[in-house]
Formats: C-alpha cells, sequence, structure tokens
C-alpha cells in the first residue's frame, strides 16, 4: 500500500493490510499463480487516487489456463456429479465463511469500488452469502428426471449441469453480482471461470481463499484479472466455455454477443438502463424525494438499473424539487471507510471525467441545473474521485436525458397527463427498471404495465427480492433474468431419455 494510504492502515483489518501488501496472483485450479507474462497492473483507492494493490494481468494464455483447469475439474473433481444436497452443503458451508469474514470483504469492496463500507457490509456482503443459500436450497428441491407421457414410450428428461460457465464481472458491484453469477452456476453443478473488473478485483480475489477453507473442489472457480480488451475478449471468444454471463455496458455487450455466437455459446446480457420514476400528484412528496434522493447517491448512481429520469406531475413540481435538493445537500460525500459517510467517490478519474463531461454536455444542449453538481472537495482526500449531486432539468431529447452516465445525476422533466409520462419514458432506447409513485394503486398498476422494461416497480425503486426474475430488454440486455429460480436452469442442459415400449 502507498504512502497516503498508510493512514488507513491503522483501521483496516490486519488481514486485509496482509492481503494488499503483496502482488495479488491469479487463482487457477486452485493454486495462486502469476500471469503467464508475469505481467501486473495497479488498482486504486477512488477515495484517495493511491495506489491499493498489484494484480495479476491476465491474457488469452491465462484464460485458456483457467477454462482449461474448469474442463479438468469437469472430468476429475466430482462437482458435477455430486448429489445436489452434498454441493448445498458446501455452498451453505462458504455463505457461513462469508458471513463470518464480512467485515474483511467489505473493507476490501470499500477500498475498491468506493462506497460507503456500510453499504457493502449491509448489503453487497450478505447479498452474496443469502444468493448461495438461495440457489443451494432450490437445487436440492428441483426434479432432475422428470417423467414425459407419451404413448408407446418410456420417456423423461433429465437434467446436467451444463459445463464450464464464464463470467465478466463489471465494477459497481463486484461482489454482489458475483454471489448472482456463482450462486444458480455453482448450485446447478458447473464449473466456472471469472473475470473481475480491472478496476475492482479485489473481492471477488479474496473471496477464493473462503471457497477453499469451504471444501470447494480445485478448479471449481478461477479467477483470471485483467482487462477488457484481452483476457475479457479470449474468456468470451474462447471454445471451451458452455455458457456466459455478461455485465456491463452494450457497446462492449455487442462485441461478447458476437463471439460467443461465434462458438454457438448461449449468453446471458445485462447491460446498461436510463430507468425512470414517474411521480403522480397524489404522493407523498416529502417521502418520495427522500427515497429518491438515496436512489442517485447509491453507489454514487453507479448503478445501472436506478432512476435517473424524474418524470414529475407539473402540480408538485416545485415542492418535489426543492426536497430534493435538500436531501441531496444533506448528504455527506466522503471516504467510504470514514464512518459518517453517505456517498463514496465514483469508481476512477476516468469515470468521475465522464460524469462531469456528461453534465457540461448536457447544459450545452439547454439542459438547466436545479443543482450544479461539478466535482467535490472531501478534507484529508484531495485525491480522490468526488462528484456532488446533479440535478438537470430540459428538453426530453437532450443527451442527459438519453444516454447512461452512471453517476449521481438526475434529469426532471414535468409531465401533465398519465399518457404524456408513458410516452416520455418509452422514448428511452433503453429498457432495463422503471418505477410509478402513486396512491392510486389500480393507476401505479396500469402504468407500470405500460412502461417498456424488464422491471417495474411501485412507490419504491431498486428492489431485488430473491425469487423474482431480474433482467433487460432492448438495450438493457437478453438472455434471461437473474436471481429467480428460472436463473437455475440456465445453468442446466435437458436430455432426453426414451425407450419404446410396444
Amino acid at each position: 500500500m502507498s504512502t497516503t494510504s498508510q493512514l488507513l492502515v491503522s483501521r483496516l483489518n490486519p488481514e486485509v493490510v496482509a492481503f494488499l501488501s503483496t502482488p495479488v496472483k491469479m487463482f487457477i485450479g486452485g493454486q495462486w499463480v502469476d500471469a503467464a507474462h508475469h505481467e501486473t497492473f495497479t488498482t486504486r483507492d477512488p477515495g484517495t487516487g493511491e495506489e491499493l494493490a498489484q494484480v495479476a494481468s491476465g491474457t488469452a494464455e491465462d484464460i485458456d489456463h483457467a477454462v482449461t483447469a474448469a474442463r479438468h475439474a469437469l472430468r476429475t473433481s466430482g462437482w458435477p456429479r455430486m448429489r445436489a444436497n452434498d454441493r448445498a452443503v458446501i455452498l451453505h458451508r462458504l455463505a457461513d465463511l462469508v458471513d463470518k469474514n464480512a467485515a474483511i470483504l467489505a473493507e476490501l469492496e470499500s477500498l475498491d469500488v468506493g462506497k460507503p463500507y456500510a453499504q457493502a457490509i449491509g448489503g453487497d456482503i450478505p447479498s452474496f452469502s443469502a444468493t448461495l443459500r438461495y440457489y443451494a436450497d432450490l437445487s436440492v428441491n428441483i426434479r432432475q428426471r422428470e417423467p414425459i407421457a407419451v404413448k408407446g414410450h418410456e420417456a423423461y428428461s433429465a437434467l446436467f449441469p451444463a459445463g464450464v460457465a464464464a463470467f465478466i464481472i463489471p465494477w459497481n458491484f463486484p461482489f454482489l453480482l458475483l454471489g448472482w453469477s456463482l450462486g444458480p452456476s455453482l448450485a446447478a453443478g458447473c464449473t466456472v471461470v471469472v473475470k473481475p473488473a480491472e478496476d475492482t478485483p479485489l473481492s471477488t480475489l479474496y473471496v477464493t481463499k473462503l471457497m477453499q477453507e469451504a471444501g470447494v473442489p480445485d478448479g471449481v472457480v478461477n479467477v483470471v484479472p485483467g482487462f477488457g480488451e484481452t483476457a475479457g475478449a479470449a474468456l468470451a471468444a474462447h471454445p471451451g466455455i458452455n455458457r456466459m454471463g455478461f455485465t456491463g455496458s452494450p457497446e462492449v455487450g455487442r462485441k461478447v454477443a458476437a463471439s460467443c455466437g461465434a462458438n454457438l455459446v448461449p449468453v446471458k446480457l445485462e447491460l446498461g438502463g436510463k430507468g425512470a420514476a414517474v411521480l403522480f400528484d397524489d404522493i407523498d412528496v416529502d417521502r418520495t424525494a427522500r427515497a429518491l434522493a438515496g436512489a442517485i447517491t447509491l453507489n454514487t448512481g453507479q448503478v445501472c438499473c436506478t432512476a435517473t429520469r424524474w418524470l414529475v406531475h407539473e402540480s408538485i413540481w416545485d415542492e418535489f424539487v426543492n426536497r430534493s435538493i435538500g436531501y441531496l445537500n444533506s448528504v455527506r460525500i466522503g471516504h467510504g471507510l470514514a464512518q459518517d459517510t453517505g456517498m463514496g467517490p465514483v469508481v476512477s478519474q476516468k469515470q468521475q471525467r465522464r460524469v462531469l463531461g456528461y453534465i457540461e454536455k448536457g447544459r450545452k444542449e439547454g439542459a438547466s441545473a436545479l443543482m450544479a453538481g461539478g466535482a467535490a472537495d472531501v478534507s484529508g482526500s484531495p485525491g480522490g474521485f468526488y462528484v456532488k449531486p446533479a440535478l438537470l432539468t430540459g428538453e426530453p431529447d437532450n443527451i442527459c436525458a438519453r444516454e447512461e452516465i452512471f453517476g449521481p445525476v438526475a434529469y426532471l422533466m414535468p409531465f401533465r397527463t398519465e399518457e404524456q409520462a408513458v410516452e416520455l419514458v418509452n422514448r428511452s432506447a433503453y429498457g432495463l427498471a422503471n418505477s410509478v409513485w402513486s396512491n392510486d394503486l389500480e393507476r401505479a398498476r396500469r402504468v407500470a404495465e405500460s412502461l417498456v422494461a424488464g422491471n417495474g416497480w411501485i412507490n419504491a425503486h431498486n428492489l431485488f427480492p430473491q425469487g423474482v426474475p431480474y433482467g433487460g430488454t432492448n438495450l438493457s440486455g437478453f438472455g434471461g433474468g437473474v436471481n429467480a429460480p428460472s436463473t437455475l436452469f440456465d445453468y442446466l442442459r435437458s436430455q432426453s431419455i426414451v425407450r419404446p415400449t410396444g
């Protein structure tokens, strides 16, 4: 860790300090190994801009090594052929170890992503362990063989692990989304290769230690950190994978889908969003303003499904805007490990420039600033990548109303009629998640069903109860949702067995 980062050491778990103090290797075949070409890259603390760790930088050669290890584990580890109940025991043991080591994982996640420690330990870490338990229990209760009634034949369908599942994990919720990926694929009996984001690989690498302790066989989970254009591209194009999951931008999603298509590998894409919140005139204005202020400051707005377009009925416009500004002004911006931080930095200097650049472009296109935003100065963290919340308003064709910014920025538009609100929301090329806010539940359901998206929420935003499919449409992705029973079946292949009886 750097000299500046040493200021944090006294507050860190000694295990975290030790993990960051030496170059972090990749994890392949149950072994910690250097990159084939011995290259590394630097991860940085977004709160200070200082170095966190040196991490092995994988290339196509390392990806091939990892896929080979995963395929070897398919044949020799016993994991795919293990009884579902026995796999579930191991997954529950891993979930217990994650809970036991939650403070370590939350510190790593906070340092790596920049999010407040309270959000990591209260949300991201328990979501991982809960997801493992959910799919472990689900896998025990599904029918592995299903009889088929056909005349003159004995027939049934049987379920088997799909093979090697590959995942490219994004940087905004690396540990939570790792759980959403590993939970169903491991419970199904697949082996796995993971390429974490180069900005945030640390929690994914650390948890492999816990996997070994839990009894996950060598080669069942392999982690290759590296850059998207090298390691990520090689993983998506590898002929040895059987399933692919990618979370990220539509631009990269297209490339991943094309690579998988060349090998006829099914791919699940969870892409960007430009979520809308439609606010009718009968709402509790104060409660809704507080909730939406929380939505755009959660993870510093780096949430693909969050509400970044606020459509506000004209009769409550002034009151809602004033209350929203009041709540946003009260959010304390600071380092993720500071106890009173309500919103941390964005993940990198590149992302800071992106957010500030969008605000500037929006204003040049005619948007007015209800709340100006801009770079934020944080005492004691002069090199951190901090931004202030911003509220803009203007025409619906403004760049800030159309494109995903991925920061604490909302674009507000007034509306008068229900039909006008629906039309404004459905102009978007995205289709991930929207919310409707009204005390008239009949109207709220009607409008929610009229908004084109994979997810519709009423009187809340960012809801992810396990068992409810979460996925997108249009530019927001395809290939099936996550977090639901159907997701487990995405990592199983069906085989029909038939015998003539006549």
